[in-house]
């Protein structure tokens, strides 16, 4: 199909770029990647009258360490990520999504920021950054404002940004000593979206957990963190008995829809045993694995 008719903006700075927003309001859209906005688009399910392009923006697409955090600019590419160093050797819950969101193809183009603003419980890094407890930081017409990652998806496809805000960067937490983390999808086929998918964060001391937290994909209308799973391992002596416990505990919360990816019921299984995978495997690693 063809999208309707928009008015298109190429803007050099952030500046102007939160000028058009507040010129043109609830009318204008954000595009980064494209690659959830376009779609949209092209069957009419988003009819946005402005287009407002921030790709010429400069010193957006960055991904380092500073002051305990890795930064990530928002209009860094998937890819990027996946080709990251520091990401792979350092951050392994987000290497592990880098390397399962789409497909090729879509993560040379697509956005961390744009993934995230788009704010749609299949998504892959709505997950993640709930588990590494993340802030977000936007920029609006009075200047920045951080945004704790657990106030930032209000609805489905809604975010806690202004119609006048940009999204600029994503600041994760440096994982400290004994700590470990994971990212556990299943899906039809590469590049479908999750059936369940399970994001797990973490420490150890021995084999006791003492912090962590827990972000599902897909199984609720919201993305969405499981926090009584997180209380079951908080604490405890991890056993398999622990295990099941987190894994029924997510199963419970989650709140799928059946499709042709799955029932009710089964998607809910499927979390259970994603979760006890993520959890595993973030121990693993936690331990020095």
């Amino acid at each position: 199909m063809i999208p309707g008719e928009f008015d298109y903006y190429s803007p050099r700075t952030l500046q102007e770029a939160v000028g058009l927003l507040e010129q043109h309001g609830y009318d204008a859209k954000i595009i980064a990647g494209g690659q959830s906005l376009i779609p949209a688009m092209r069957f009419r399910l988003a009819l946005p009258e402005v287009l407002i392009d921030i790709n010429t923006i400069e010193g957006l697409e960055y991904i380092r360490e500073d002051d305990g955090h890795l930064l990530i600019g928002a209009l860094t590419r998937e890819s990027d990520l996946e080709e990251s160093a520091l990401v792979q050797g350092k951050y392994h819950l987000l290497a592990d999504a880098a390397r399962v969101i789409a497909d090729p193809v879509v993560r040379n183009r697509a956005t961390v920021g744009g993934n995230l603003a788009h704010a749609d419980p299949a998504n892959d890094h709505p997950a993640v950054m709930l588990a590494y407890n993340a802030e977000l930081i936007a920029l609006g017409p009075n200047g920045t404002r951080a945004i704790a990652i657990d106030d930032f998806f209000v609805d489905l496809f809604e975010n806690s940004l202004a119609d006048n805000e940009i999204l600029t960067e994503i600041r994760i937490p440096t994982p400290g000593p004994g700590s470990g983390g994971a990212y556990y999808k299943v899906e039809r086929k590469v590049g479908d979206y999750a059936i369940s998918a399970t994001a797990v964060q973490l420490t150890m001391s021995g084999n006791t957990c003492t912090a962590a937290r827990i972000g599902l994909t897909n199984v609720s209308a919201v993305p969405m963190r499981a926090t009584a799973a997180e209380q079951a391992l908080i604490g405890k002596q991890i056993t398999d008995e622990v295990l099941e416990a987190a894994g029924q505990a997510a199963a419970a919360a989650c709140d799928p829809s059946p499709d042709l990816r799955g029932s009710v019921a089964y998607k809910r299984d499927l979390t259970r045993v994603v979760t006890k995978r993520a959890i595993r495997q973030a121990i693993e690693r936690a331990q020095g694995g």
